[in-house]
């Protein structure tokens, strides 16, 4: 006689298999759907999935066409791996790891080459010794040099292919005695999968990476800006005493979080601004773009995003400033972070056009003065008789903000210099403020 606990996992096992085909369905219909968000999201990433299809399919001919394939045999298949490694999402990707798989395998084929040389007019006995000493002392050097921060930033994939073409020409040459032809046809097929990757990512639905950063060092901008407008409606409704469900609709609860996207973009930055160093003028976009002003006004949004981020954490801390010191610095807080909202939109919107700032150093000036006027009132107002956790809560915000105030200067001054160097287009009424202020 079976006992219950055994026909209750019989039934369980039952009740999984017939539940087997909804979950599948639900499971396709999720996949359907991510497929669809990400593709609504960036149509350029159907596109690039496009682009790969065809150079694979461009470079494969070498392999299905016999008189190709009677030329270069299994070599063929290396024109099919350099397109799989080398073609990337944007121009200047592709450009960086095409350049630095060329530059990689045609210095070490000649290395390769050099060594192996060295090492037959050795004799047999010696050959296989110093091969093997020269694949450690040249893979060895490669692989230290690749610790060096420059070739870590640029060219460090060329070091790996470099380090792999030596070993393979050189371990592969002590048994083929027809090493020339084998270096002859690894060097054309990169060659010529390498050639199909560059000119189906320069002319076929290009993504520059110098506009993705052009363009995403302006968002974070007006994210910056938007952050502002809704703390300070956030902050100061919590002050004077409201209800949380009266805390604000949930465009300022968005709005309060995109602070982290810039928080977390050092790496998205500095991978982009590689990649556009690699790519030729195109557009607007001069080969020697500055685009070091573009990493400095990142460096400058973080820390504005750092502190904000700590001013995000008094909203949500059970220690807020009481409704006498809130009131007595709450128009200065406002009409500052207000101003400095104004220049930071009018900041991203000049990068973004590539347009002179028209009213951003008027806004800044003003939240400058109004800094100075709240550091005033809060160094001549007495707290003797004000709870300790209320007034530090309200005195760290009124801090950070001013610190905002000091950074958003410096962003004003890295956006003039970029306008000045790039030869942004004027303002009319850019011209007039600048006349009235001189």
């Amino acid at each position: 006689m079976e006992s219950p606990n055994t026909n209750q996992e019989k039934a369980g096992v039952v009740g999984r298999v017939l539940a087997m085909p909804k979950v599948v369905k639900q499971k396709v219909f999720d996949i359907c759907r991510l497929t669809k968000d990400v593709a609504q999201d960036d149509p350029r990433k159907v596109i690039h999935s496009l682009k790969v299809g065809l150079s694979i399919s461009m470079v494969s001919l070498f392999y299905y066409y016999q008189p190709l394939y009677e030329n270069f045999g299994l070599s063929a298949m290396w024109a099919v791996i350099t397109v799989v490694v080398v073609l990337d999402y944007t121009v200047g990707a592709t450009l960086g790891q095409g350049l630095n798989w060329t530059i990689g395998t045609f210095g070490a084929a000649a290395l390769g080459l050099g060594t192996h040389h060295l090492a037959s007019l050795s004799g047999a006995t010696a050959e296989p010794i110093l091969i093997g000493a020269f694949v450690f002392m040249i893979a060895a050097i490669a692989s230290f040099i690749r610790f060096f921060p420059t070739m870590k930033a640029r060219y460090d994939y060329g070091m790996i292919i470099f380090i792999l073409t030596f070993s393979f020409i050189s371990v592969s040459g002590f048994r083929d005695d027809e090493v020339m032809e084998m270096v002859h046809k690894r060097l054309s097929t990169t060659v010529i999968g390498g050639s199909a990757c560059v000119v189906i990512s320069l002319f076929v639905c290009p993504v520059w990476a110098g506009e993705e950063f052009h363009y995403s060092t302006a968002n974070k901008l007006e994210i910056l800006g938007d952050f502002l407008e809704a703390f300070v409606r956030e902050y100061f409704k919590i002050s004077k005493g409201e209800s949380e469900d009266n805390k604000g609709d949930s465009k300022d609860i968005l709005l309060l979080e995109d602070y982290k996207k810039v928080l977390n973009s050092k790496s998205i930055d500095d991978s982009l601004v590689n990649f556009a160093r690699w790519e030729p003028g195109h557009g607007k976009f001069k080969f020697r773009h500055p685009w070091y002003l573009y990493l400095q006004i990142g460096v400058f949004s973080r820390q504005c995003a750092y502190r904000m981020e700590t001013l995000n954490a008094h909203l949500s801390s059970d220690t807020q400033g009481f409704q006498e010191i809130s009131c007595t610095i709450q128009e200065l807080c406002l009409e500052m972070s207000l101003e400095s909202s104004k220049a930071l939109k009018e900041l991203g919107t000049s990068i973004k056009t590539m347009t002179r700032p028209s009213s951003s150093n008027r806004h800044v000036a003003n939240a400058k003065v109004t800094a100075k006027c709240l550091k005033s009132l809060l160094q001549s107002l007495s707290w003797k008789e004000t709870c300790l956790l209320s007034l530090i809560s309200v005195v760290a915000v009124a801090s950070l903000l001013i610190d905002i105030v000091e950074f958003i200067g410096k962003i004003a001054d890295s956006v003039n210099d970029l306008a000045t160097l790039t030869h942004f287009h004027s303002n009319d009424t850019d011209k007039s403020f600048i006349s009235k202020s001189s």
